[in-house]
């Protein structure tokens, strides 16, 4: 709905708050009135825009992707997948349930983000005063957008028009005032972090395609480099590592993000790293080229760029100097609590400085509590570890300290004790568990190389750091977890318009791979199943890097595909690692000169490269493809070297598994009911024309419908006897498979009864017989049947029996038209026929021309082709050939009008071209 508004007017109309039901526009004044106008007058709109859909499926679809990218570039990220999800439903509910076009309009106020989407069915139920307005069950189709709006939004409402009905709703950005992420008191002098005398600040510009424009003097005196040797470089070989410590977002994907913030290493021109931290912002150029402005300080200034942390309550006690007791604590609070990443970070980092420790970490709890996640370490390979999931309970290689403060003098004496530190070096640990009203939610705990480094002392002082950031963690887990719901809700709502949207077999295998690399996997292979008796077969293989899919594909043919597990959920399978780092190492040794190897047996051609043998490295999940109580596949999702997959992920996966998976059913499904479909319509064609000395015979048939071969309409030529021919062409009552079942009876008994020795009109009559035998499945039946036989002096006989059909028409050399037969009764309506033959004679370079009445009855609005225009087409066909006066037919009928055929069309054209002399 266009409101007329435009940034810096007036506001919107006032709309209803909360949740409340939608209110209508009431003109009315006095008391009693209902009173709407809750809004605040000072908002603005600062942008808009409109996008009008027509009313069909695939709307939907481009209406999602215009809001997302409206807002996207709003940069109001907050409420991208709530607003994709109830825009989703009000155009689903325009365009396929009311069949209306649908007008979504979003603006961008000084507030949040408000969206109309309008459709053109102004019916509304006039509400009784008093009543209460049901909103109707989940279950039902029909008002769920309301439902959702009710659920999402922050304000919502509906208007009506005489032309238009307008549904609304508001989505509130959070407030962040401009310029500012986070902020906190002034603190005293000898709080404040220590920095260099000469702070330098690296000011580096990053364009479009990574590479380094705008170099500052700081960065030459930090890092070495001229200003004319850094610019034109990707910054991303400056970067001594590819990933930020603690996180799985790479130096490249973080150029990207619109706002950033973390560590990473600059290799300076003396080949020294300098530990910086970077704040991002991404930015246009006054060309609207974008591109990305760096910050960097070095790693231990990083107070620079951030914001002043802030002191805890009142409850800290300060020391006697004036600081606080407790470095940790000055921390707690700094973070902001919807960013978990960073929060998870800071904590670990603030932990391992509070104990002086070489390592700690964080893993934070399922749902359940029977595994921790890890989320975040700092001094231990992180990028290895992220996201591995280990057991709670007590045992070997579990998790068995996770529910209370533990402390570990020497790990070399009780292996397995924290199968984190496994093979890091790490002698002793101390643990505190993260609780959040009784509830376990995760663990804490920090490392160092040497035994008997902490106490129980240490333990209660990390202990009440726990308790205090457990709170803050948990928060901003739910939050986490609340964004991934919604984006997995948007997610699931595309992936099924998507797979709905096809029924080809090979077209939904490729987007199965395509929707889940890269959101879900690095690497993905689908494997089908034909039948119960077949073995996996490797299908379809994706990589988000093109060059090693090869690579995988070849790896994954040479070894047994997984067993095909009905069990619903993810199971890893190690298989694919296994062998590509066995066969990695083989070759490496062979390209060192070393003979030997691992004992088990590759097999010969596998070959994968180290690239490849990376790529599978991580960790591998199969889902099974379950669809009607049967496994027709298995979905495989990989991660590279040393990465692990999310539990949230998995979840999302299984999901998805179980939308493709009926997917590629019902495109089997269809596939195999088109197969057969198509095997018995070919089979009520002729098998092919036989060839008839001295006659020319050409025929143009079209079946109605789409994937149609066979309809109402038939033709047949056959031989008789020794010199003689039948030809029939007919067009039974209707379009589609019962029209196609009488013509196979058709065709099929005038060859048996033709080939008895029995007359034309005989055959005819035989043939009525049996379509008034089939009973409520007979349908009457138009039929010219005829015998030819050629003569010695260059013509041809014909006796020809025309039953209800369009006459068959007669060119003579000289350009004449005329009809060939009489008309007689139909066939399939009554039972004594009474039917005569008649005698034509086509003299050298005569025609006859028999069509169906999809030719004749050809429209073009009001027009018909009909039989005066086929005769006027066929007058100009004179001198040529069967098969170009069959050719010049169809080619008129087909300009005749401009839409696409709606009935059969059969065309038989026989001419005689006479004796050819010497």
């Amino acid at each position: 709905m266009t409101t007329g508004l435009i940034p810096g007017g007036p506001p919107p109309e006032p709309r209803p708050t909360g949740s409340q039901m939608p209110q209508q526009r009431c003109d009315q004044a006095g008391p009693g009135a209902p009173h709407v106008d809750d809004r605040s007058r000072s908002s603005v709109i600062t942008a808009r825009a409109a996008a009008s859909f027509e009313p069909v499926g695939r709307s939907v679809a481009t209406a999602r992707s215009f809001v997302r990218d409206t807002l996207q570039g709003w940069g109001a990220a907050d409420v991208v997948d709530d607003a994709v999800v109830l825009t989703s439903e009000l155009v689903t509910n325009a365009v396929v349930h009311a069949g209306t076009h649908a007008d979504v309009l979003c603006l961008h106020t000084d507030d949040g983000v408000r969206i109309e989407v309008a459709d053109r069915y102004p019916e509304r139920e006039v509400p009784l005063q008093g009543s209460v307005v049901n909103m109707g069950s989940p279950d039902r189709e029909g008002g769920r957008g309301l439902q959702l709006c009710a659920a999402l939004a922050d304000r919502w409402g509906v208007e009506y028009s005489p032309t238009q009905k307008t549904v609304w709703f508001q989505l509130d950005l959070p407030e962040r005032p401009v310029g500012t992420r986070t902020a906190g008191p002034s603190l005293p002098a000898e709080l404040l972090p220590m920095a260099d005398g000469r702070v330098r600040v690296a000011v580096v510009q990053i364009d479009r395609k990574g590479a380094i424009s705008a170099w500052n003097e700081d960065a030459e005196e930090l890092f070495g480099y001229p200003a004319d040797q850094a610019t034109g470089r990707p910054l991303t070989e400056l970067a001594a590592w590819p990933h930020t410590p603690g996180t799985s977002t790479g130096i490249a994907e973080a150029l990207q993000l619109s706002r950033w913030e973390g560590s990473y290493g600059i290799r300076g021109a003396d080949g020294r790293v300098t530990p910086v931290y970077a704040s991002h912002l991404r930015v246009r150029d006054t060309g609207g080229e974008p591109s990305t402005v760096c910050l960097l300080v070095r790693d231990h200034e990083r107070a620079v760029l951030q914001t002043p942390l802030r002191l805890p309550a009142s409850d800290s006690p300060p020391s006697v100097d004036g600081q606080s007791s407790d470095p940790f604590e000055v921390f707690i609070g700094s973070p902001a609590p919807d960013d978990l990443d960073g929060l998870l970070q800071r904590t670990v980092e603030r932990a391992r400085d509070m104990l002086d420790a070489d390592a700690a970490f964080l893993l934070l709890a399922t749902d359940d509590e029977t595994e921790l996640e890890v989320r975040a370490s700092t001094g231990l390979p992180s990028a290895r570890q992220r996201f591995a999931r280990v057991p709670v309970e007590a045992g070997p290689g579990r998790y068995g300290s996770a529910r209370m403060p533990a402390v570990h003098d020497d790990l070399t004496a009780v292996p397995g004790a924290v199968p984190l530190l496994s093979g890091t070096g790490m002698r002793s640990v101390v643990t505190v568990p993260l609780k959040v009203e009784g509830r376990l939610t995760g663990s804490l705990g920090v490392a160092a190389e040497s035994p008997g480094r902490y106490s129980n002392e240490e333990a209660l002082r990390l202990q009440f750091a726990a308790d205090r950031i457990a709170l803050a963690v948990e928060s901003a887990r739910l939050g986490e977890l609340e964004r991934l719901r919604r984006g997995s809700l948007s997610f699931l709502v595309e992936a099924s318009d998507l797979l709905a949207g096809t029924l080809d077999r090979d077209q939904t295998l490729a987007l199965m791979a395509q929707m889940t690399i890269p959101s879900l996997a690095t690497w993905c292979a689908v494997y089908t199943i034909a039948d119960q008796a077949s073995e996996p077969y490797l299908s379809y293989v994706l990589h988000e890097d093109e060059e090693l899919i090869d690579g995988i594909k070849s790896l994954l043919s040479k070894i047994p595909p997984p067993d095909p597990v009905p069990t619903p959920g993810a199971r890893v399978w190690t298989v694919p690692a296994d062998v590509a780092h066995q066969a990695a190492l083989r070759t490496s040794m062979r390209s060192l000169g070393l003979t030997g190897g691992p004992a088990h047996q590759i097999a010969s051609g596998i070959g994968p490269t180290l690239a490849t043998a990376s790529a599978v490295g991580g960790e591998t999940v199969v889902l099974p493809l379950v669809a009607r109580n049967r496994v027709i596949g298995m979905l495989t999702l990989g991660k590279p070297t040393d990465e692990h997959f999310r539990q949230e992920i998995l979840e999302l996966a299984e999901d998805l598994s179980r939308r493709a998976a009926l997917a590629l059913d019902n495109a089997r499904l269809y596939s195999e009911r088109t197969a057969i479909s198509q095997s018995l319509q070919r089979s009520l064609l002729p098998p092919g024309l036989p060839q008839i000395e001295g006659v020319e015979v050409e025929v143009i048939y079209r079946a109605a419908g789409e994937g149609n071969e066979v309809g109402g309409d038939f033709y047949d030529l056959f031989p008789i006897s020794d010199g003689a021919y039948g030809f029939a062409i007919g067009d039974v009552c209707g379009t589609g498979p019962n029209a196609a079942a009488v013509t196979g009876l058709a065709r099929h008994a005038l060859r048996l009864l033709a080939r008895e020795g029995l007359s034309g009109p005989a055959v005819l009559e035989r043939l009525n017989s049996a379509i008034l035998d089939e009973g409520a499945r007979s349908r009457f039946l138009t039929l010219l049947y005829g015998e030819m036989r050629p003569q010695e002096d260059g013509s041809a006989e014909l006796k020809v029996v025309c039953a209800g059909h369009p006459l068959p028409l007669r060119l003579r050399q000289d350009g004449t038209v005329e009809p060939a037969a009489e008309p007689q009764p139909l066939l399939g309506v009554i039972e004594d026929l009474e039917l005569y033959e008649q005698t034509v004679t086509l003299d050298p370079g005569d025609v006859l021309l028999c069509v169906t009445d999809g030719v004749t009855e050809r429209r073009e609005g009001a027009r018909m082709l009909g039989d005066d225009g086929l005769a006027d087409v066929l007058t100009t066909c004179t001198g040529l050939t069967a098969g170009a006066v069959a050719a010049r037919i169809m080619r008129a009928v087909e300009r005749f009008a401009s839409d696409a055929p709606s009935d059969d069309m059969a065309i038989l054209a026989m001419r005689v071209p006479g004796l050819h002399k010497d």
